[in-house]
């Protein structure tokens, strides 16, 4: 019973992204960005893009260390050794980063707080699955190690962890959807200036 959890978390995980995503588009669709100054919201969207290219090379760097690796061993070297959910730090942060695109305060914390809401049933799920699996092993690494936050005092490097160089590969691909999603907001501001979508409220900041 316990091998069928982490495939059947995974797939919930994404298809509540896919959910998330589709609502967060069709609502900034129709809402306009608060007014603002133009420095303000260069800095926003500046800040937004370091965010969501932190965000690409993060991810693929974790999964340059876990690899194939995921579910198969416990994995507490690298990334692994300073936060224990390293991906799942880093989609946070480009999330962040494509709400600070919208120009919008409001619209940034909201979108990253949905996606916390999101991550952390996911979180629940794999770390029991996790502590069934592993036992002892991951209850001392989940005692010593943060869930989320990184402590770079931490770190740890592995001499004989190989790199799965083509799981990073992937890893591009997934950070792809940051980047897709950068652009689908910037076409969402582009039709709204040009009056070609409708507006029918204005996020106050």
């Amino acid at each position: 019973m316990v091998e069928v959890r982490a495939p059947f978390l995974q797939q919930y995980r994404i298809n509540t992204l896919r959910l998330f995503g589709a609502v967060a588009f069709a609502l900034l669709a129709v809402t306009a960005s608060p007014p603002g100054a133009p420095l303000v919201n260069s800095l926003f969207e500046l800040t937004g893009l370091l965010a969501i290219f932190t965000a690409i090379a993060g991810r693929v760097w974790s999964l340059f260390y876990i690899g194939g690796r995921k579910n198969a061993e416990l994995v507490t070297d690298g990334p692994y050794s300073i936060t224990r959910n390293p991906l799942y730090m880093f989609s946070l942060i480009g999330i962040a980063g494509l709400g600070a695109q919208t120009e919008s305060l409001l619209s940034m914390v909201a979108m990253t707080g949905i996606a916390y809401f999101a991550f952390d049933m996911a979180m629940r799920g794999e770390e029991a699955f996790l502590a069934g699996r592993y036992g002892h092993s991951f209850e001392h690494y989940r005692q010593v190690t943060p869930r989320l936050l990184p402590d770079f005092s931490l770190w740890r490097e592995a001499d004989d962890t190989p790199l799965r160089s083509e799981k990073a590969v992937s890893g591009l691909k997934d950070g792809a959807v940051f980047l897709a999603a950068w652009l689908g907001i910037e076409l969402i501001k582009m039709g709204q200036a040009a009056e070609l979508l409708p507006v029918f409220w204005t996020l106050p900041f």
